[in-house]
């Protein structure tokens, strides 16, 4: 949660009408200095206000009395006239005197900010720690006094200051307070230092069970800043065992999911189940599982939040795009009319339109599969958002070259404006996809070949320049540049999978086509294509048994029609037809133009 720090005024009450008429002249006085660590920026006070803006109505007139003396005035007014002349020592010390003559916390905020200004972190910490002397109630003070010591990395120095200000807040205003503790120090640069100083400082709040879950989440956070991912996962254990229903935990939890921390995800799972789960921690954990491309375990998280609470929009939208994914056609319509629906109760106006510009763009891509150009067109048009063009007219490339127009559709692709590095990029990806779509592969491999000899070191272009010649059946040429690139980016899983399927499935070195894919598992375990590799390539070697529990597993978990293809030729050869044609059929539905799928079935003869 981004925060933003407190702003308060600038000039004391004391400071008149006088003071800002004087200074009114002067230059405007620069931004606070950046602190050279870094921890937060202290933000200026508002500048304080004319005559005419403070002026009560006439009718209503208001005389505030005034504590100022003549020659506090006096002081007060030299020391800013000197902070902004360009002397800010004189113009510090003179407000910090006056400041403490007059016990004015105005005053003093004012001479920490001519401090920042002059890059005096020191100075700075003086004023504070004088502020907080003169007044030793001002929470203020002891605020001012604990971002300056974090700026100069003397977070050992905070333990005390940072305790009595957790002792200070309201039992209700401390959750809010463990989400700015972790902000602030995580940006200290010893990390290790300051989870310590953290731990110390919450001892009290780590034991009580009304803040125990909200502490440990803070701890665990800073612990997991300090490169202690283990000290992480402890924290987040403890805390919700502390109290189950604080989703700081849980959203700990949620940064540490990966196969080496399998205690992580469970912690997130007890969260959801509690009755004070928040929807919005569930979409979160659905997009964790995406990006481990555990599919069918996200599209089951949020068909859930979408029975539940069905009037949220953002779910929808993730839902159909998963089942427009899975080949899942009418529900995915039928989730993303849905979100559409629901979009204009949205109160972000850009989330609103990106989502929008997906919902547009996927009914486009259902559309197109259906052969209905036409609607897909239609839905691309729809599209205004200048951040999703780009997209927009690439799908509708690609419609034109499904036409048969692929000429057009090459030169819309180039006709795109390029005003980044990254939208140049993506107009030569689309140009070599449309070629290779249309299985124009030489010209395809021609442009990659040009496109790598320019950046050589580009793992991208060198995986795609593999996979088209392979289409080409210039096996070697494939099989050096998976190695090149395997030797630039070594945890590359797709490189190793897409070497072993290749020995797979031309029933070459087999042993080490094993072992390349059993690799990329190492990498991905989670991936269901990289599973579908390994379980072919058992079956290639006599393993047929294995090679249906492998593949059973991964078809589960992602119903591709490739998948379907491989774990309906393995049943089929064992002897399980009537669940093969099943499979095939099923593949079938889903795209009945899958390569894959029918180069097995003419293979095989089987008609479906």
């Amino acid at each position: 949660m981004n925060l933003s720090l407190r702003r308060s005024r600038l000039a004391a009450a004391a400071i008149t009408a006088l003071v800002a008429l004087a200074v009114q002249a002067q230059t405007e006085p620069p931004a606070p200095a950046a602190p050279t660590s870094p921890a937060p920026i202290i933000e200026p006070a508002e500048p304080a206000a004319t005559p005419e803006a403070t002026a009560p109505a006439p009718d209503k007139p208001v005389v505030e009395p005034s504590a100022m003396t003549a020659d506090l005035f006096y002081e007060v007014l030299m020391g800013e006239l000197n902070a902004r002349g360009g002397d800010p020592g004189g113009g510090y010390g003179l407000i910090l005197d006056a400041a403490r003559r007059s016990r004015d916390d105005k005053l003093f905020q004012r001479a920490v900010e001519i401090a920042l200004q002059a890059r005096s972190g020191d100075a700075a910490l003086t004023a504070a720690r004088a502020w907080k002397e003169t007044i030793p109630n001002s929470r203020d003070a002891r605020r001012f006094e604990l971002q300056i010591l974090i700026a100069l990395n003397r977070i050992g120095e905070t333990v005390e200051p940072l305790r009595a200000e957790i002792a200070a807040t309201p039992q209700v205003e401390r959750p809010f307070l463990m989400a700015v503790i972790a902000r602030n120090y995580s940006r200290a640069t010893d990390k290790k230092l300051a989870a310590s100083v953290v731990e110390q400082a919450l001892a009290d709040e780590l034991k009580n069970p009304a803040t125990g879950g909200a502490a440990w989440g803070t701890v665990g956070r800073l612990k997991l800043a300090a490169g202690d991912p283990a000290g992480a996962l402890e924290a987040a254990i403890k805390g919700q065992a502390m109290d189950p229903s604080s989703e700081g935990p849980a959203l700990l939890a949620l940064e540490l999911m990966e196969p080496s921390q399998p205690q992580a995800e469970p912690i997130v799972k007890r969260y959801l189940e509690g009755p004070k789960a928040q929807p919005e921690m569930r979409i979160a954990y659905a997009r964790v599982l995406v990006e481990g491309r555990r599919y069918a375990d996200a599209t089951a998280e949020l068909s859930k939040l979408t029975a539940a609470k069905p009037e949220l929009p953002e779910p929808w939208l993730l839902l159909g795009s998963l089942q427009a994914q899975a080949r899942q056609d009418a529900a995915a319509e039928a989730s993303l009319r849905k979100y559409m629906s629901l979009a204009e109760m949205q109160r972000d106006q850009d989330a609103k339109e990106r989502g929008l510009s997906q919902a547009y763009l996927l009914m486009a891509q259902l559309s197109e599969r259906r052969k209905d150009f036409a609607a897909a067109d239609s839905w691309l048009a729809r599209i205004d958002n200048s951040d999703d063009l780009l997209a927009a007219q690439v799908r509708r490339a690609t419609l034109l070259a499904r036409q048969g127009k692929l000429a057009q559709a090459r030169e819309l692709v180039r006709s795109l404006p390029e005003r980044t590095p990254d939208e140049k990029r993506e107009k030569f990806l689309a140009e070599v996809q449309l070629l290779r779509d249309a299985k124009q592969y030489q010209a395809a491999y021609d442009m990659l070949g040009q496109a790598s000899a320019a950046t050589p070191s580009d793992t991208d272009l060198i995986y795609d320049q593999a996979m088209v010649a392979e289409k080409l059946n210039h096996l070697d040429d494939m099989e050096r540049l998976l190695r090149r690139l395997i030797e630039l980016k070594p945890d590359n899983q797709n490189a190793y999978n897409a070497l072993g399927y290749s020995f797979a499935d031309r029933k070459v070195r087999l042993e080490e086509a094993r072992t390349l894919i059993q690799k990329a598992v190492q990498l991905a375990p989670d991936d269901p294509f990289i599973a579908d590799s390994l379980g072919w390539v058992e079956f290639r070697l006599g393993n047929t048994t294995e090679a249906v529990k492998i593949l059973e597993d991964a078809y589960k978990r992602r119903p591709d029609p490739e998948i379907g293809a491989h774990l309906g030729e393995v049943l089929w050869t064992a002897g399980q037809r009537d669940r093969a044609l099943s499979i095939w059929k099923e593949a079938n539905l889903a795209d009945a133009d899958n390569e894959t799928l029918q180069e097995t079935l003419k293979r095989l003869r089987v008609k479906l």
